[in-house]
């Protein structure tokens, strides 16, 4: 039973996706890796998970991660530049959503594709929107486990 639901995701905020070049960046030449969320039709957060990263591979421990219906996949970086999807991150984008980008060595805003959860690109716009410091993915994870206060 799949915890992540099939969305209709159209675009990307530059914002999000410009955090995960510059991390993908730093990382170099070790991957990186998260899971993407998605509100209103437009991925805006980032988590990443405890990862255990290397030159060749990033391992997220997933059951780390709040259950959230905003959840729609995943990204991470390939150091090589190649963006192409291994057998691997095929067998990783069936269990784990429908959006998955990768982005590639040299993490500027023309290294990095999305695809599906069999490995068939799919286009994301790159909007600039306002993401609220409390957006909607935030709300439903307080909501889920309450403030750090209660």
């Amino acid at each position: 039973m799949a915890l992540i639901k099939q969305r209709n995701v159209t675009a990307i905020a530059r914002e999000t996706l410009n955090f995960v070049l510059s991390v993908s960046k730093s990382s170099y030449p070790k991957e990186f890796a998260g899971m993407l969320y998605a509100d209103n039709g437009v991925i805006t957060r980032v988590d990443v998970p405890l990862t255990q990263s290397s030159n060749v591979s990033a391992v997220m421990n997933l059951f780390m991660l709040p259950v959230n219906p905003h959840l729609i996949g995943s990204v991470h970086s390939h150091p090589s530049g190649d963006m192409n999807p291994s057998a691997t991150d095929i067998k990783m984008f069936m269990q784990n959503g429908d959006y998955h980008i990768i982005v590639g060595y040299p993490y500027d805003m023309k290294s990095w594709v999305c695809y599906d959860r069999v490995g068939k690109r799919r286009h994301l716009d790159v909007l600039d929107v306002n993401l609220d410091d409390k957006d909607q993915v935030l709300e439903d994870i307080l909501e889920t486990f309450g403030e750090e206060d209660d």
